[in-house]
């Protein structure tokens, strides 16, 4: 993310601006605040305004960019302005910037900026505060500082502040960390973002192969990155698919198309509630109270469901829950369906009882029970098998579990009401 971060309020003001609009008051803006905005900018909002601006203001722009920055919105361009921007650049940047488009998207390698301070383990910790007084303006950050020997191999990290407290004349080697946090730089994004947030790390280090040190990732990015997760993920939730691009910015007619394939999906699958009922026709018809409470029935059941893949798919994320806990979760979740469906069938008994006959009640309650037991094991049982096929579990997460849950809860309605009423 950007070093200028006085920008971001001036970057949401322009984002609701039109493009034409957008260039003429980002031309107003002081030096620093407008690269800021221009570095918090969506990616597509800082390619109308490159499209805006005269070629000469556009390469400046770029060449003040952060490289991961620059690489990112580059990397979301089309390939013939991507092209035409990058040769603009002076060796040195065009240089940096390619070296981030070499790896893959989604990477760390992508998301690091590759320039940081390097510290030697022989330094002093005077030696070090000055080198990095002296080389600091360009790097993303000077509160982590890694430690390498003559190869780039990373040994260590030592914190400014520890340099800072620490006797000038004490080595670096005493200070800094011997086996830090890393990342390589073929590892996920989202991954390093997640062991960043759970170590409660300002700064990670990046590493090659050979555990030589290429960049470095910050705390700032690591929460740009789950952000844009946890954006998938809701749109994900709510079955349809992420935008990726500023709301304001998508035409109704893409909006349209991030939702229909989904919408279809599960029209097909509701198809299933239809084929019950109708397999169930003769059993309506002898008892036509019981299409009261389907439903109050199929309401409960798929909120229940909802709520325990929501909660599973949320841990699976941030790594409370992994794949070998599929077990443990199944039995803690039915668990937890049972006592839910117990307590609302107890609660729901009397009330029906008053209103109907204690036979229709007894088929409630026990199908609530039933159906709570049945949704929450589903709930659970799905992202996890998701997961495993590699799947992001948020696609199998309330619409669709709503949907088999309310076909399946059908059926034991039916079913315990056939037993409990002696029907045929």
């Amino acid at each position: 993310m950007s070093r200028h971060r006085g920008g971001r309020r001036a970057a949401e003001a322009l984002a609701r601006l039109s493009p034409s609009e957008r260039a003429v008051r980002f031309r107003l803006l002081e030096k620093d605040e407008a690269l800021g905005a221009f570095e918090a900018m969506d990616a597509v909002h800082q390619r109308e305004l490159l499209e805006a601006l005269r070629d000469p203001a556009a390469h400046e722009l770029l060449e003040e960019m952060d490289p991961d920055d620059r690489a990112r919105m580059l990397h979301e361009a089309p390939a013939t302005v991507a092209r035409r921007l990058l040769a603009g650049l002076s060796p040195h940047e065009r240089a940096l910037t390619a070296d981030l488009l070499g790896y893959p998207d989604q990477s760390a390698g992508r998301m690091m900026s590759p320039e940081v301070i390097r510290l030697r383990a022989s330094m002093t910790a005077g030696q070090a505060i000055e080198h990095a007084g002296r080389t600091g303006a360009e790097a993303e950050t000077i509160y982590t500082l890694p430690v390498t020997d003559e190869e780039r191999t990373l040994v260590g990290v030592v914190e400014l502040r520890d340099l800072v407290l620490a006797d000038p004349a004490e080595k670096v080697a005493n200070l800094m960390a011997i086996e830090p946090e890393v990342a390589v730089t073929h590892d996920d994004q989202e991954a390093v973002a997640r062991l960043m947030q759970e170590a409660d790390l300002l700064a990670l280090p990046v590493v090659d192969g050979d555990h030589r040190l290429v960049g470095i990732v910050t705390v700032d990015d690591a929460m740009e990155v789950l952000e844009a997760e946890d954006s998938e993920d809701v749109a994900l939730v709510s079955a349809s698919q992420p935008l990726r691009d500023p709301y304001l910015s998508v035409s109704v007619a893409r909006l349209v198309r991030s939702r229909i394939g989904w919408l279809l999906l599960l029209i097909a699958a509701a198809a299933l509630t239809v084929s019950v009922l109708d397999a169930f026709e003769d059993t309506l018809e002898q008892v036509v109270t019981l299409a009261l409470f389907v439903p109050l029935l199929i309401g409960t059941g798929g909120n229940a469901g909802a709520q325990a893949a929501t909660t599973l798919t949320r841990a699976l994320a941030v790594g409370e829950v992994r794949l070998g806990d599929l077990a443990a979760v199944v039995a803690r979740e039915t668990r937890v369906g049972l006592l839910l469906g117990a307590t609302f069938g107890m609660l729901g008994y009397l009330p029906v009882a008053l209103l109907f006959d204690s036979g229709i009640a007894t088929v409630v309650s026990l199908t609530l029970v039933a159906i709570c037991t049945l949704a929450t094991f589903v709930g659970s049982v799905l992202p996890l098998l998701a997961k495993r096929l590699g799947v992001d579990p948020a696609v199998v997460s309330a619409p669709m579990i709503t949907t088999i849950v309310d076909a399946t809860g059908l059926v034991v309605y039916f079913l315990i009401a056939r037993a409990v009423l002696g029907l045929a």
